[in-house]
């Protein structure tokens, strides 16, 4: 858990979904998996396709049949993928432990917080309340705005949403673009070590903070906003 010079506390904190706040992999590769089971392949193992979670379609056909956009097939396999996962998006998808307390935690300090994800409104609409989030103060979809994370404009209508300008918001998410976008978006931005993260190390995405748990988060946040802060460790 690293943290850079004091920051004063956010009046809203804005989080990425998939990876962030849910730990939806279980259900996104079992929707690859049942493509795999249709053409008498057998299930890729799930270590191999977790890390790719965050990066939707694109990580997890990639991870399961080696094939990316504008390949012959991939355009086939997204648009069965999809159809698979929306009937069973929350059989498997929970919260991360520590979420719930996160969230309730923000809420007493007086903050905002919201959801920004690149999850089409397809599946985030009707996922949120299945998994306890409908009571987000706001969200945004990967199609609400026309651009996706790292674009910064995604978190750019979350803060319009919450009335509360950019520069007093903290994004938090587990996928180089979430900082790529908060840092283009003038937010605070956090990276968290608890979600899926892909290949490359998020020591190395230039993050504000890097966390290892939600209760590192609330507990940052709580320090800014003064109560008391638990020792930071390098």
């Amino acid at each position: 858990m690293t943290f850079p010079v004091r920051m004063p506390a956010p009046r809203a904190v804005l989080f990425d979904l998939d990876g962030t706040l849910a730990d939806t992999a279980p259900d996104l590769a079992a929707a690859v998996n049942w493509l795999r089971t249709e053409r008498g392949l057998e299930p890729k193992p799930y270590a191999v396709l977790r890390p790719t979670a965050s990066a939707g379609a694109r990580g997890m056909i990639g991870a399961a049949f080696g094939l990316g956009p504008g390949d012959d097939g991939y355009e086939e396999l997204r648009l069965q993928w999809f159809d698979r996962y929306q009937s069973a998006m929350a059989v498997h998808s929970t919260l991360f432990g520590g979420v719930v307390e996160l969230l309730d935690g923000i809420q007493a300090a007086g903050m905002a917080w919201g959801i920004v994800t690149n999850k089409p409104a397809r599946f985030t609409d009707p996922l949120l309340p299945q998994i306890g989030l409908a009571h987000a103060g706001c969200v945004v979809s990967g199609d609400t705005t026309g651009f996706s994370k790292p674009h910064p404009a995604p978190l750019l209508e979350g803060a319009r949403r919450l009335d509360i300008a950019p520069e007093h918001c903290w994004y938090v998410g587990d996928d180089l673009r979430d900082v790529e976008a908060g840092r283009a978006a003038g937010m605070v931005t956090v990276a968290c070590a608890w979600g899926y993260c892909g290949e490359i190390d998020p020591a190395t995405w230039g993050a504000d903070y890097l966390l290892d748990t939600p209760t590192d988060l609330l507990e940052t946040l709580r320090g800014l906003a003064g109560a008391p802060l638990k020792a930071a460790t390098a």
